[in-house]
């Protein structure tokens, strides 16, 4: 058999010394790691600094500096957006004057509210309900229906505090209108879309750690056999996580951060911490087994929790490298909140990491009497994987075909991928709010902000409004308005049939673009902010992309020796991704499973999700990658041929690679529990990401691309063979 850990003395690398420290003072480094945890939560989520990492969240579109915000910017400095509350009144009897006396006079009560600027009701109006000028505020225009809207704008200069103060006073205000016509009223507002939503998040983390921490650690009691060394890796995790949610934090006061950025970010480091956790755990009982005595000594324990640090843990810091070049790639995109999502998540691997190479062997050495009844006692080269590598290898080429056929039908949907920017759609259906502005937007539609507006840079309105009349005929195109903007602008209002980021509300915005005028035009809306956000994401890619490729191949290179192995990797990945992101397209833009997973298709992907999965899965993908190659190419070093080193190296992490894939699809699948839209699609995108991966791409298109190359796998041209064999980073 052959066995590459050797029993002589530990290691002398930088890593096998921290082991060695490690393995000298473990329960001070436990402490350590305890007084950082506390504090993370503490601050993080107990508010010890006075507010949440939650209270700091913000909901919204993604954006970038385009035509659209630059219009948006334009409007906002000749009307200031104010702040504002509505609520809508069904079941009001608005011909009985009596009735309508008693909402009178509690509406004219809402103007005295400190901090309110301006109602708008129809009750208000000189002649009333019937008055034709209130009519958007009447549901179906007529006071027949039974149904009003009241708005209530506030001071624009109001605080935090003093526009808490005054939305209160005024919520109570509203309310006690419909109590006085005996009808039902419901409030809304952007504010509460947003409270909503990041409400609904902090229940999805809570729900998707409480459905995936007790499952992974019950599988992982299966997988070691015993309570002890299943815990390890859960106690990193969940430190792992106050790291990252602190980091959160700490960025929530750079930029506006997403309320959907923690459960992505969090997702991640409970997923790798588990995966981290799990290998050096195993490599631990190892490393173990080569022992002399059936108690371990103090010696033997410091030896193993050197080997392990100085093997896995090298493992770890290729893998979470790999990782953090994945997601440092989102650095080089314009919108804010991706690179907001790309530096916490760098910083969360890059305390996974660290936790897996201090804290989990520091627990590693305090359980080593526990850990060393459960060791495995002389790893076996022949094995389930082992024969399964035989089967492979007997036929590469057939194996190959099929794989890639599976691949490429499951890649399909993803020709046909719409994206979108959802906004309360991203709330459960049946969710309040949701409700509350479905129902706006269809009885009120004159109060909802139109689907495309554009900013005319001129003084002229009727040289605008002829230019606009031209777009009455335009395909889907309800309604035109021109009205001055002031400063010498004219803003043009068009309002479309679809949604606010339907074709048709498309294909406006690029008619209007591409539109000759004799004057500058800048068009925003929903719609246009779309367009400009996928443009920015477009003409950034390719550095992105570079980054990645070029971070990954170097690393891969230093590890292995070889230019081969780097670039199939990259290929691989690239396939199964493509894969995973089909399946994504199949459920939530084709509607498949809604009943199951609970949701309503919006027809579309959420934008950012593509790019957050190609970063995420890349790296997860990578992180396996790493996970098999590490142990081939130690076997390849220690004298085995190609092909026996591939059978080897799957052997030896086959058991590791299925059990942490199947953890991280549990981590992963408690978020598709989760009512918000874009985190179900990001859970189930890395589910299929890693259960792809894990299965078809480790242990058959790995095995069987290797097996085919043969020696190739290995080679470099002579001038980097002498740069590995000076830089390459080996035991």
């Amino acid at each position: 058999m052959l066995n590459p850990s050797p029993s002589g003395p530990g290691p002398t690398t930088r890593l096998g010394r921290l082991g060695g420290l490690v393995a000298r003072h473990p329960r001070w480094w436990l402490l350590a790691w305890v007084v950082v945890a506390v504090t993370c939560f503490a601050v993080a989520v107990g508010g010890a600094t006075g507010e949440t990492l939650f209270e700091r969240l913000h909901s919204g579109a993604p954006t970038v500096d385009s035509e659209a915000s630059r219009a948006q910017d334009v409007i906002a400095e000749s009307s200031p957006t104010l702040r504002t509350l509505t609520m809508q009144v069904s079941g009001a009897r608005l011909g009985d004057p009596d009735v309508v006396a008693a909402g009178v006079e509690r509406t004219r009560a809402l103007a005295k509210v400190p901090g309110v600027k301006a109602v708008r009701s129809p009750l208000l109006a000189p002649g009333g309900p019937t008055d034709p000028s209130v009519a958007p505020l009447l549901e179906g225009g007529s006071p027949g229906a039974g149904g009003f809207v009241t708005v209530v704008d506030f001071e624009p200069d109001l605080d935090g505090e003093a526009q808490d103060t005054a939305e209160a006073a005024a919520e109570k205000a509203l309310l006690a209108v419909p109590d006085a016509m005996d009808a039902t009223g419901r409030l809304g507002s952007s504010d509460k879309v947003i409270t909503a939503i990041t409400s609904t998040v902090e229940r999805d983390l809570l729900r998707g750690e409480g459905i995936a921490l007790p499952l992974t650690f019950l599988v992982m009691v299966f997988v070691f056999g015993g309570f002890v060394a299943a815990g390890m890796p859960i106690i990193g995790a969940v430190v792992a996580i106050g790291g990252g949610l602190l980091s959160l934090f700490g960025f929530s006061h750079a930029v506006e951060l997403d309320a959907t950025v923690v459960n992505i970010v969090t997702l991640l480091g409970l997923g790798l911490s588990i995966d981290y956790g799990l290998l050096t755990v195993s490599r631990f009982r190892e490393e173990l087994a080569h022992r002399a005595h059936d108690v371990p000594t103090r010696e033997e324990v410091a030896h193993a929790t050197e080997r392990t640090v100085a093997t896995a843990g090298r493992t770890v810091l290729f893998s979470g490298l790999t990782v953090a070049i994945a997601l440092a790639g989102l650095l080089t995109f314009e919108a804010s909140i991706m690179r907001a999502i790309g530096v916490a998540g760098v910083s969360i691997v890059l305390v996974a990491m660290v936790v897996a190479i201090t804290l989990v062997p520091a627990l590693c050495v305090i359980g080593a009497k526990r850990l060393s009844r459960k060791a495995i006692e002389r790893p076996s080269d022949v094995g389930l994987f082992s024969r399964l590598a035989h089967v492979v290898q007997r036929r590469p080429v057939v194996v190959i075909a099929a794989v890639v056929v599976v691949l490429v039908t499951l890649a399909l949907p993803t020709l046909s991928m719409k994206l979108t920017s959802s906004g309360t759609e991203l709330l459960p259906k049946g969710a309040d709010q949701r409700v509350f502005f479905e129902d706006l937007a269809r009885d009120y539609p004159a109060l909802t902000a139109p689907e495309v507006t554009v900013v005319a840079a001129s003084s002229d309105r009727s040289a605008v409004t002829a230019w606009a009349d031209g777009f009455r005929t335009a395909p889907g195109v309800e309604s035109v308005t021109v009205q001055p903007l002031g400063g010498g602008h004219q803003r043009v209002d068009l309002r479309v049939a679809g949604g606010p980021t339907s074709d048709q509300a498309q294909e406006l915005v690029t008619a209007v673009r591409d539109s000759p005028t004799p004057f500058e035009t800048l068009t925003t809306g929903q719609a246009a902010g779309q367009i400009d956000f996928l443009d920015s994401m477009s003409a950034r890619a390719p550095y992105a992309v570079g980054l990645v490729v070029l971070g990954t191949f170097v690393l891969l290179f230093l590890m292995t020796g070889s230019v081969v192995v780097p670039v199939k990797a990259l290929l691989l990945n690239l396939i199964s991704l493509g894969a995973a992101l089909g399946v994504v397209v199949w459920i939530f833009q084709d509607g498949h499973l809604e009943g199951l997973l609970r949701f309503s298709s919006v027809g579309a992907v959420e934008s950012m999700v593509p790019f957050l999965v190609l970063a995420f899965g890349f790296g997860l993908s990578m992180d396996y990658e790493v996970f098999l190659l590490s142990r081939i190419v130690e076997f390849h070093r220690h004298g085995a041929g190609n092909d026996r080193a591939v059978s080897l190296g799957l052997q030896r992490t086959g058991r590791i690679i299925t059990s942490a894939a199947l953890l991280i699809v549990i981590v992963f699948a408690g978020f598709v529990a989760g009512d918000i839209l874009i985190i179900k699609q990001m859970g189930l995108a890395l589910v299929a990401a890693v259960a792809i991966d894990a299965t078809l791409v480790r242990m058959l298109l790995v095995p069987a691309t290797m097996t085919l190359l043969g020696r190739w796998n290995w080679w470099a041209p002579a001038p980097l063979r002498r740069l590995h064999d000076r830089f390459g980073i080996t035991e």
